[in-house]
């Protein structure tokens, strides 16, 4: 027994010593503060910007706010960010220049960033960019923007998204621009159809920055591979009614075209089928094209008139919410009934916001997280893909992701075309376009 009582006491110290400095590291382990704006010791304050409650296109982006607002369900529910509960600020922008600048105004005073920014006259972002914060200096406010119409938020220094936009900004002040889109669909149109597609491209006549980022896309898509020619161009407002597509559609029929896109939001897409349908113009093979705005419920409970309309997406399909953990948590944490096209990347640029407050924790602690720091991160990341949500994409270089997936209206349903295999994205670098063109002022 002499031998083991040795033993027994260099265990008990050993114990102890192992006590007394877990108790030590419990002790210096510090506890979160109130760090910058809109960050306590126990919230972090985010605000959603976003056109909902207006004469218009009433909740035209209420699928963004629905996103913002998943996001967080989502997060507070896996712990929180940094140590601390999302708490989402919804203000409406109404559709209205004023009520937006009031609103990002509200924003630098209250929340710590701009998450899923969709205001469409947001015209002015001087104070975005010169929001002060907590220390005094003016930052600007982390602006993860979904929708961004005007050059000077799309360019902003404070101006971060998950789908960039058309514009290469270093050449905003050059005479041509440089623009960039996802044409992906374009090649596979050409393969399926053959290379003598032509048509009708419907640019949204609202605003003039929609309607540049139309006509830049959209002169990639005449391009594109052996490309889509134009048959005619023309302008038309959200609000038209079905009247207003009549010349269009005898038009189509005149030139026997082959194809039609609508830049604009998803109702001009579903009148301009309507009309088609009403003038007979019902060919199995013409192609009617659209994007983001179309892959939404309205669309298909337009009814049967909406089969063979081709949508091309950056992210997956919500059909396929079994292939992906992080969609599923989108659809779960937002709700099935409040998700679309907006949502999904709305929910996207909160995990965005995410990875940058994680870093930023593992790098300085749960008390380094300021305006700064998340800007310092946010121009780190260059390949974001929401855990496989979206098409991965450079976000600090502001690059078009080459990830596109498209999908096709069947008996009320979005089904995959291509690429066939559920989960996956077709990312040939091919899909990116540039093209010169001198619409920016």
């Amino acid at each position: 027994m002499r031998y083991l009582r040795p033993l027994a006491l260099v265990v008990a110290l050993l114990t102890a010593s192992v006590v007394v400095a877990t108790a030590a590291s419990a002790q210096t382990s510090p506890k979160p503060t109130a760090t910058e704006v809109g960050v306590t010791a126990t919230t972090i304050r985010i605000a959603v910007v976003a056109d909902v409650d207006n004469s218009i296109s009433p909740g035209i982006f209420a699928g963004s706010v629905a996103g913002v607002r998943g996001w967080a369900a989502y997060t507070n529910a896996h712990g929180g960010l940094a140590g601390r509960k999302v708490v989402v600020d919804f203000i409406d922008s109404h559709l209205s220049p004023s009520d937006s600048r009031n609103a990002v105004i509200q924003a630098c005073s209250n929340d710590f960033a701009l998450v899923g920014t969709s205001a469409v006259f947001l015209t002015n972002v001087s104070d975005i960019e010169s929001c002060v914060d907590q220390a005094g200096a003016m930052t600007g406010v982390p602006d993860l923007a979904l929708v961004a119409t005007e050059l000077a938020q799309q360019c902003s220094f404070t101006t971060y998204a998950v789908n960039p936009s058309p514009i290469i900004c270093p050449t905003q002040n050059s005479h041509p621009q440089t623009y960039q889109a996802n044409v992906g669909r374009a090649y596979y149109y050409a393969s399926k159809f053959g290379k003598q597609l032509h048509g009708l491209y419907l640019l949204s006549g609202d605003i003039k920055s929609t309607t540049d980022s139309n006509r830049a896309s959209m002169n990639e898509m005449q391009t594109a591979g052996s490309g889509i020619k134009s048959d005619l161009e023309t302008v038309i407002s959200a609000a038209a009614p079905q009247s207003a597509y009549t010349p269009l559609v005898l038009q189509l029929k005149q030139h026997n075209s082959t194809y039609a896109q609508s830049g604009s939001s998803v109702n001009t897409t579903v009148l301009l089928r309507k009309e088609a349908q009403l003038q007979g113009l019902t060919d199995p093979n013409f192609i009617w094209d659209c994007t983001l705005q179309c892959y939404d419920q309205s669309l298909l409970a337009a009814g049967p008139v909406m089969n063979g309309t081709y949508v091309s997406l950056l992210f997956l399909p919500f059909e396929e919410a079994s292939s992906n953990s992080t969609l599923a948590n989108f659809l779960k944490y937002t709700g099935k009934d409040k998700a679309d096209g907006f949502g999904i990347q709305a929910y996207a640029s909160g995990l965005l916001l995410s990875q940058a407050i994680d870093q930023i924790v593992k790098t300085n602690g749960v008390n380094g997280i300021t305006r700064k720091a998340v800007f310092h991160e946010l121009s780190t990341i260059t390949a974001f893909n929401a855990g496989g949500m979206i098409g991965t994409t450079n976000i600090a270089g502001r690059k078009v992701s080459p990830c596109y997936v498209l999908t096709k209206v069947e008996n009320g349903k979005f089904v995959r075309v291509t690429p066939t295999k559920k989960g996956t994205f077709d990312c040939n670098p091919r899909n990116v376009s540039q093209i010169k063109l001198d619409i920016s002022q």
